[in-house]
């Protein structure tokens, strides 16, 4: 099993004629069994195809010419558009909006969460790299290249999110070559407003049968690890979470960014250091490097298959 995405969904490109977006449309169509990239939308583009997927010029038109919903698109229009790009999915009853693009208004990304919410959509970024089911699918840029996430990532119980998209793919990485493969890695996007929080995607993965464990990369900035230990106190979490807090350094310099846009510490609660404490006391393992976090997830997993 996985979360999101399987071998049977179906997705769009918004945006599909760019540069970048020719490139994520051929790695997806190559990696696992081929992706089912049923349509692409550019306006103005209509009768061309990228890689044999063929180009129209809205949304509209995709699920015409498809014959049946579609479940999920992948926006990488320029930062200018995407909201009226996410609408547009969203009034289209697309259920599963990745949004590659970065630089996004926050007032834009706000209006795009709270009409998915209202229609019962999910977002996963923006300014992520998507969704990757091991030799099944992958839905965004996420791995790069076929041959180079067939490399990074393999089938197993191990679930992963992250912040960032270049560390979703090192952390899983990591996890193969100690033999961990995963079920389901996210990059959920490193900006201050996201669409779907580590707290948010953790009852899918909880209720995900193959998922037996859940390794999650995290910045300071933001509130999302005060939610992710929340939900993990509040409802006892029935797998063992392995962490790895990065920019710890970020405490000796205030007011000081770090790589992603939603890493801005506003307050104490924002810090590294109170982060990981508080993910401590939810009982969350948080590694000092990541490359401990194979063997520290083996041996949560094997103190549960033994109690």
């Amino acid at each position: 099993m996985s979360i999101l995405v399987d071998a049977d969904t179906t997705f769009i490109v918004q945006g599909i004629t760019g540069r970048e977006a020719i490139n994520l449309t051929r790695e997806c169509l190559d990696y696992g069994s081929g992706a089912k990239i049923v349509g692409g939308v550019t306006p103005g583009r209509k009768g061309r195809n990228v890689h044999g997927v063929p180009v129209h010029d809205t949304i509209a038109d995709c699920v015409e010419a498809h014959g049946k919903p579609i479940d999920g698109s992948v926006v990488t229009v320029p930062p200018a558009f995407t909201k009226d790009a996410v609408f547009e999915a969203i009034e289209n009853d697309i259920k599963l909006i990745v949004v590659v693009t970065e630089r996004i208004p926050r007032r834009d990304v706000a209006q795009m969460v709270e009409l998915a919410a209202l229609r019962g959509a999910r977002i996963i970024g923006p300014n992520c790299l998507g969704i990757i089911v091991p030799d099944v699918i992958k839905m965004g840029g996420i791995g790069g290249p076929a041959r180079n996430a067939a490399q990074a990532y393999t089938p197993g119980p191990i679930g992963v999110i992250s912040r960032s998209g270049g560390m979703t793919t090192e952390m899983s990485s990591t996890l193969s070559a100690a033999g961990l493969g995963q079920s389901t890695a996210i990059s959920i996007g490193g900006d201050a407003i996201i669409g779907s929080t580590y707290a948010e995607l953790m009852p899918l993965f909880d209720a995900d049968e193959q998922t037996e464990g859940i390794v999650i990369y995290t910045e300071p900035g933001g509130r999302m690890e005060a939610e992710l230990a929340a939900w993990v106190t509040e409802t006892g979490c029935r797998m063992p979470i392995v962490a790895f807090m990065a920019g710890r350094f970020m405490d000796e310099m205030p007011g000081m960014s770090f790589g992603h846009a939603g890493t801005i510490v506003e307050g104490k609660e924002d810090t590294a250091t109170e982060k990981i404490a508080r993910l401590a006391d939810a009982g969350i393992t948080v590694a000092e490097e990541i490359s401990e976090i194979p063997e520290l997830m083996q041996s949560k997993l094997q103190a549960g298959s033994t109690a």
